[in-house]
């Protein structure tokens, strides 16, 4: 009883920051329990019933398994090889803590002054924790559905960012070596477009084999791009 009224009073403290958050993941909660829960610190409650903890546990499981089910669409050929190197990326606790971050969770959370969120690591740790908390408490409240949406809106939407930040080309030259292959070669196919604009064209030549090319803006990702390819064509 006593933690359903600190429950209670925590919702009339941040009922307007609440609404905001609410219209910013497009859900209103029925149940304003997993909303306190998900953004209650353990310093605050150490009990794992009732701070971020379990819900934080389940949304990670959540996250993996909708990430993983739009990685079989979108990779039908694609083998566990491939779509494990992608969900790794998607999922990783810098990628979701950019989420958190997205929907300002700090905002909203209820933690003690001893945990220093000035500290860039320590607040980009609660972010990723608090972006997993909010989806378990969506996904108790409302379903697979509205949690489903918002990890399509954030994670998903974004994927492309975090799939940049993959370093294809180090992940091919170490699989060369691991497979006594020759070191890769990325050699410009082409240039083209004016000068403040341009676009690069790279393929991967290994032994005698040219895998298809990789396109970028810059020469960096073009590799990259290039190399994500010939990886696909060696573990497909």
């Amino acid at each position: 009883m006593a933690y359903l009224k600190s429950l209670i009073n925590l919702f009339r403290k941040n009922s307007s920051t609440y609404t905001e958050l609410e219209r910013l993941i497009n859900y209103t909660f029925s149940d304003y329990a997993y909303l306190c829960r998900a953004f209650t610190h353990r310093s605050v409650s150490p009990d794992p019933k009732y701070n971020y903890e379990r819900l934080e546990f389940l949304g990670d499981t959540v996250i993996d398994l909708i990430i993983s089910d739009e990685l079989m669409r979108e990779f039908p050929e694609g083998d566990e090889g491939i779509l494990t190197k992608k969900r790794s990326a998607l999922v990783q606790r810098s990628f979701l803590a950019s989420m958190g971050s997205i929907l300002k969770l700090l905002d909203h959370f209820n933690v003690e002054p001893t945990v220093n969120l000035q500290n860039e690591k320590v607040a980009d740790k609660q972010l990723a924790n608090l972006y997993e908390s909010l989806i378990g408490a969506m996904f108790l409240d409302g379903g697979m559905k509205p949690t489903k949406k918002l990890v399509l809106s954030t994670i998903w939407a974004n994927r492309a960012e975090a799939w940049k930040k993959v370093n294809y080309k180090g992940q091919l030259i170490e699989y060369c070596h691991a497979k006594n292959m020759d070191n890769p070669k990325f050699l410009i196919t082409d240039v083209s477009g004016p000068d403040h604009q341009k676009m690069f064209e790279v393929h991967v030549k290994i032994g005698d084999d040219v895998f298809p090319s990789g396109m970028g803006m810059e020469k960096k990702s073009a590799e990259q791009s290039a190399a994500e390819h010939a990886l696909e064509s060696f573990l497909s």
